[in-house]
């Protein structure tokens, strides 16, 4: 069990992060692993601590909440979570990593980012953390991978096979701006029970070997089941 109990974290804690990510598969996601998901911070219908408790009875081993342009969600889980291990909790707790989704630009279209184990204090994100989207340069994907970048974090491209352009051609663009991974396992039809999508999953799949990307999984759970997405 791993359980963090500092609001800052480390260059360890993004470590762990990368060796999680580098043996995901498309299983591994909404039982074990889920690093999409949002609360009533921004546009989800969880509060931070339903979401955290709800990830703890599920099973999770880590998680990161991302809401858009905003860790209050963060904050008040990991203080929960901090909490309940004093407490000395029976319920393995789950290791969560900050998170956010950023809206940005890349060519001439929106695109999400997620950033992950990064400093939520350092300067470099004063930007994105005010619950809007951000404007004019501040929000060019180039702007936005290297403020999480020098917050210590890394930065995702989310479903990559939902943008009006094809992933084929998003992500190169993408990683010549420092892109670190794609969000490589989502259930872009929203199935019951979830399950990410196949035929998306091996284009997307596919970019990221041929680019050297770290891929990740998430449900961009918005409802009150962490095991869907609305």
């Amino acid at each position: 069990m791993i359980v963090s109990t500092s609001p800052k974290p480390s260059s360890q804690d993004s470590q762990a992060l990368q060796e999680v990510w580098s043996r995901l598969n498309a299983h591994s996601c909404p039982h074990e692993y889920n690093f999409h998901m949002h609360t009533i911070c921004s546009d989800g219908q969880l509060t931070p601590e339903q979401l955290i408790k709800q990830a703890a009875n599920i099973g999770l081993k880590g998680l990161a909440i991302t809401d858009h342009h905003s860790v209050e969600g963060y904050k008040i889980a990991q203080t929960w979570l901090k909490k309940t291990s004093l407490e000395g909790s029976k319920v393995s707790l789950p290791h969560l990593w900050t998170g956010i989704e950023i809206t940005s630009r890349l060519l001439d279209i929106e695109v999400h980012i997620l950033g992950y184990a990064f400093n939520p204090e350092h300067p470099a994100m004063d930007s994105y953390l005010w619950g809007e989207r951000p404007l004019g340069t501040q929000g060019l994907v180039s702007t936005v991978i290297q403020a999480i970048h020098q917050a210590g974090g890394m930065a995702i491209l989310a479903h990559p096979e939902r943008y009006p352009y094809p992933a084929k051609k998003v992500i190169p663009v993408a990683v010549d701006s420092g892109i670190d991974g794609v969000e490589a396992f989502y259930a872009y039809n929203n199935p019951k029970p979830w399950k990410t999508s196949p035929r998306q999953t091996e284009t997307v799949l596919n970019l990221s070997y041929l680019y050297g990307l770290y891929h990740t999984c998430g449900t961009d759970t918005h409802g009150v089941n962490l095991l869907q997405k609305i």
